[in-house]
């Protein structure tokens, strides 16, 4: 519904699909000044079913009618009521089919057929190995060994990937409720690399997987590529486990077990491989079978070798009632997932098939749509058709409508007779020029709301000193951000909103790929938003700080990635003076974006003293970022740890001035990690941190330091005294000491 305000009236169009009404309103001044409160209370594109007399008996009340008009209301709404009525006898009044999809992967060889490349979508570390013509993961091309080549078994641990269908099939019926069934069967061998050795091998698994996209991938080691931080607690998955690493957490019974995840990376269901007979880390090929009857909720699995016979064992592994159908959307994605952990291990599928069976409800047409469309003819001459009862029904309709449009129009003809001045002022309407798609834009406070679903709660992201995140939706269906900047930051002393609200929409014109795209604004007496593009990966804390480990190469390309971003705003006259570890995003290829943005950014347009200090203060951050990445912990940690490692930056420091600098670098990555390149690294960290009279570098020298253009200056052998007057926190050093960084 669209509401368009006169002077003195209300325009309402009510649309349908089979109706275009428009009805005038006279109302008294004061009720325009209620006319956002009913905008609201009315808001909405399309009135259907009941809603409609809510909406007129609402509005009435309201004062935004009088009685006069309520005979048309109600004409209007019996129609429309009368109309859905006649929709609804379309629903579900056909036969019940059988829809079926069939898959079948005799092998993967993609010379022979090229629709392999097509038809499999590969996520993370997984390829398609042409030697073998099988699904292999992860992929044991060596793209992140070592720049000196001192182990070529690096890149195969702490990987994860998937490989996916790359259409979505249909495994529920919306509207009963009840899953497809479906039967697969896939041959698969867990072998090592030629040049692992025994204490080496032994990674996490591989899955029969079902979820709801075709982007996410899941965590390395014991998640078997299945759910990592960013997937929401309702994420919708399926996994048929063959697990091979023992994980007590998890609720592993051994290292050889076959288990059901529902939702989460805990089995519901387990079952000891050994039992009957079969190792999977044994080398050799093995097959299973999977059959879901859906009427009937219940899952049989079988596991047995693969032979030239291909029969599945007589006894099933697993047979019992399972409901899937909590767990599945109407359409999903279907495939394999695997992962390794400190230890490595290759995970091969051979051949795949898979066939699914769910069943649709065919949509008729009604008696009078067909007999309208019959024409009976005879040799010679024809016979006209009978006219249809729906039509005289719709034409009755129409003619009600036309008296009660002439009856209002009469009315108002004799109130205008009596003197009563009802003439509408109509204000021109203000166009609005085609906006290109994604271009920043103004936002509306009802828009974001609705977006965010009034502010709940339950869509809480994130929140700092300076506002609180949202996760939002759009109406055209695009996943933002909202960040709400709170009232003690927008009263705080000092704060310009205009220089604010200018500068948001300065940073809003600026395209990186390390830069979250911000998609608009919104600002009015009381609120100041930013909306930003949604990144499901989350930021950079979750991952780095969280129950997993972050490889050290995934590590590297982060803070390459940063230091583009920066290098650029900074080329831009721009500064960020807000980085930090939940400031930086990822994205689902796991590449680092920079945002969550300070807005002190103009800096010729800024106090002099801070077009002086903001970009110096960027590169004071990044190298505390720096620092964070490296050693996998805050810059500050006061309940934790021994009292002389708290602060990180002088843990740092002490620990260059000692020549002990391995100390800082995360303990956790163990032995997966070029322990070279991460001192390198984090030399630049602390050269960052140095005053800015003693050789702080500028971004664009840091982005050559990490691309190996340029040889690193010599670091200072203590800590030295900052005279620099400007903190971490942005805010002006007390004294000539800014000996706290915090």
């Amino acid at each position: 519904m669209s509401l368009r305000t006169y002077h003195n009236k209300y325009h309402f169009k009510l649309v349908h699909p089979n109706i275009s009404l428009t009805c005038l309103h006279s109302f008294n001044r004061d009720v325009l000044d209620r006319r956002f409160q009913l905008r609201e209370t009315i808001s909405g594109d399309v009135l259907h079913g009941g809603n409609l007399l809510e909406f007129f008996f609402a509005a009435a009340e309201m004062g935004c009618c009088t009685y006069k008009y309520y005979f048309l209301w109600l004409t209007c709404s019996a129609y429309l009521v009368l109309v859905q009525g006649r929709e609804k006898k379309h629903h579900f009044n056909g036969p019940v089919v059988n829809v079926t999809k069939h898959l079948n992967f005799q092998d993967f060889n993609f010379v022979k057929n090229p629709r392999v490349l097509e038809d499999v979508r590969l996520l993370g570390s997984a390829k398609i190995s042409s030697s073998s013509s099988a699904i292999q993961i992860p992929d044991d091309h060596d793209q992140y060994s070592d720049v000196n080549g001192s182990d070529d078994i690096h890149h195969l641990r702490q990987q994860a990937g998937r490989a996916l269908y790359s259409s979505p099939i249909r495994l529920l019926d919306p509207h009963t409720q009840s899953p497809a069934s479906f039967q697969t069967t896939f041959s698969f061998q867990f072998h090592n690399g030629s040049n692992l050795n025994a204490s080496d091998h032994g990674g996490s698994g591989l899955t029969f997987i079902i979820v709801p996209d075709e982007f996410t991938v899941g965590r390395p080691g014991p998640w078997l590529a299945m759910l990592n931080d960013a997937c929401e607690d309702d994420y919708k998955a399926v996994a048929v486990e063959f697990d091979t690493r023992l994980n007590p957490e998890f609720g592993d019974p051994n290292d050889n077990h076959v288990g059901i995840n529902l939702g989460t990376i805990v089995s519901t269901e387990t079952i000891n491989a050994s039992e009957v007979g079969v190792f999977l880390n044994d080398g050799s090929v093995h097959r299973a079978w999977i059959s879901y009857d859906g009427p009937n909720r219940w899952m049989e699995i079988r596991l047995g070798s693969d032979d030239s016979t291909n029969h599945p064992p007589r006894k099933p592994i697993f047979s019992g009632p399972l409901d899937l159908s909590p767990f599945l959307n109407e359409y999903m994605f279907v495939g394999f997932s695997a992962s390794t952990g400190n230890h490595t291990q290759i995970h091969t599928v051979l051949s795949w098939n898979f066939t699914s069976t769910s069943q649709a409800f065919l949509w008729m047409p009604s008696i009078e749509a067909c007999e309208s469309n019959i024409i009976v003819t005879g040799r010679g001459s024809s016979a006209p058709s009978a006219e249809p009862r729906g039509t005289f029904l719709i034409f009755i309709a129409v003619v009600v409508l036309a008296l009660a449009v002439v009856a209002s129009l009469y009315y108002s003809g004799r109130r205008k007779t009596a003197g009563i001045s009802d003439t509408p002022v109509v204000l021109p309407e203000k166009k609005q020029r085609p906006r290109p798609p994604n271009k920043p834009r103004y936002f509306t406070i009802c828009e974001i709301s609705l977006a965010t679903q009034s502010f709940s709660e339950y869509e809480i992201v994130g929140s700092s000193e300076r506002g609180v995140y949202y996760r939002g939706k759009l109406l055209n269906g695009c996943q933002v951000a909202v960040k709400r900047f709170s009232s003690l930051f927008l009263s705080s002393e000092g704060l310009d909103r205009r220089r604010l609200f200018k500068e948001i929409k300065g940073i809003s014109r600026v395209r990186h790929p390390n830069l979250v795209p911000i998609r608009g604004w919104c600002q009015d007496k009381k609120e100041t938003m930013v909306v930003y593009e949604f990144f499901p990966n989350g930021s950079l804390d979750k991952w780095l700080f969280g129950v997993g480990v972050l490889p050290w190469t995934r590590r590297f390309k982060v803070v390459k990635d940063v230091a583009d971003a920066l290098s650029f705003l900074h080329s831009k006259q721009l500064s960020h003076k807000n980085l930090k570890t939940t400031s930086v995003f990822l994205d689902v290829s796991f590449r680092a974006v920079l945002g969550d943005f300070g807005f002190v950014l103009n800096g010729a347009e800024s106090r002099r003293f801070e077009s002086a200090v903001s970009q110096s203060a960027d590169v004071f951050e990044f190298g505390l970022f720096v620092l964070e990445v490296v050693g996998g912990r805050r810059r500050l940690e006061a309940d934790s740890g021994p009292v002389e490692e708290r602060d990180l930056l002088d843990f740092a420091w002490r620990m260059h001035e000692i020549d002990e600098r391995v100390r800082v670098v995360d303990k956790r990555m163990g032995t997966v990690i070029n322990l070279e390149q991460a001192i390198r690294v984090m030399q630049i960290g602390l050269l960052c941190t140095v005053n800015v009279t003693k050789g702080r570098p500028c971004m664009e020298e840091v982005v050559e330091f990490l691309c190996m253009e340029r040889q690193i200056p010599e670091l200072p052998p203590s800590r030295p005294v900052s005279l620099f007057p400007y903190s971490s926190t942005g805010a002006l050093c007390t004294g000539y000491s800014c000996a706290s960084f915090k």
